[in-house]
Parts: C-alpha cells; sequence; structure tokens
C-alpha cells in the first residue's frame, strides 16, 4: 500500500472518529452480510457508527491518545464501535447484539485511555453508569443529606403542629383540655 494511500486512510479514522474516541473493538467474523447489514441499520439509529481498521494504521493515527489503550486487542481483523453519548451505551448495545448473534467476538473497549479486555472487560464497561446517570447518581447522593436534615427539622415541628391544631379544635368545640402531668 502506498504512503498517499494509508496516509488517506489515517485521515479517514480521524474524520470520522474524532481526535481522541472511546471505542469497543468486535470481530465480525461468521457474521453473514444480512445480519451485518441490520446490525448497523439497528445501530445508526442510536448514532453507534462501525469502521474496520487497520491495526497498524489505526495505532499510527492515534500515538499516545487514550484510545491507543488498545494495541493489545488489536490483532487479526478488527471493527471498532464508537459513538452514541458514551462508549457504556455503545458496550450495552453491543452486549445485547451479541445475545443475537453469538458470532461476533468482543476483544475490548477503551473509556478514557483504561482498557476493558475481552469480552469480561466490555461487559463490565457495559455494566457502568452513563456521563448522565453519574451526574444524576452524584446529585441525589449530594441532596440526600439535605433531605434527612429537613426532615430531622419538619419532624418535630410536625408533632407540634398537630398537637397545637388538636387543641384548637378541642377549644373550637368547647371541650376542656385536661392538663398534662
Amino acid at each position: 500500500m502506498s504512503k498517499a494511500v494509508k496516509e488517506m486512510m489515517m485521515r479517514d479514522y480521524l474524520a470520522k472518529m474524532g481526535e481522541d474516541p472511546n471505542a469497543v473493538v468486535i470481530t465480525l467474523k461468521g457474521v453473514d452480510g444480512i445480519k451485518n447489514n441490520e446490525m448497523r441499520l439497528r445501530f445508526a439509529e442510536k448514532d453507534i457508527h462501525f469502521t474496520m481498521i487497520r491495526n497498524s494504521l489505526f495505532l499510527k493515527t492515534y500515538e499516545g491518545k487514550d484510545v491507543a489503550a488498545l494495541e493489545p486487542v488489536l490483532t487479526g481483523s478488527n471493527v471498532l464501535a464508537y459513538g452514541a453519548e458514551s462508549v457504556v451505551e455503545v458496550a450495552r448495545e453491543i452486549v445485547d447484539i451479541v445475545k443475537e448473534l453469538p458470532d461476533i467476538e468482543l476483544k475490548g473497549a477503551v473509556l478514557d485511555g483504561i482498557l476493558f479486555e475481552g469480552e469480561a472487560g466490555v461487559k463490565a464497561l457495559s455494566k457502568y453508569p452513563t456521563r448522565d446517570e453519574a451526574i444524576a447518581q452524584d446529585v441525589t447522593l449530594i441532596l440526600s443529606p439535605g433531605r434527612k436534615l429537613l426532615g430531622a427539622v419538619k419532624g418535630p415541628g410536625g408533632r407540634l403542629l398537630g398537637i397545637v391544631k388538636a387543641i384548637e379544635d378541642k377549644l373550637e368545640k368547647g371541650e376542656a383540655i385536661a392538663p398534662v402531668a
């Protein structure tokens, strides 16, 4: 392959995937063309894209970047799955489709320079919260002590208000209030 073609492929990787993508590496050996197209269409609806890569050119393109952590799993024929809101969503979708198409081999994934190797690694990544889910969990965690404090402050005041309301009701009805000993 000529140097010009290699440079064109490297530019294409950057144009498609961006400067430093988080991605899942899979192998599609054994998946026929019809299933492959169905899978790609299904994922395109969720903004997940696939790119067949040449391992050495890919590593040269992303040398020194977080995605270069994929180097140990880049052997043989590989496809990179990337896109969506985060690589966690991509991993979830890939793990779901593997149930339908067991010929897909999960080779690994990378998230912010951390390599999740093999099928176990991709499945572990799929269980991580997405960015939005993590933010929601953090907000809940931050607000929870305040809610407990508000409940603790409001509780006795609510009981006192209930007692005052009961006394008021009895007085309005003309009933006598017994002294508390």
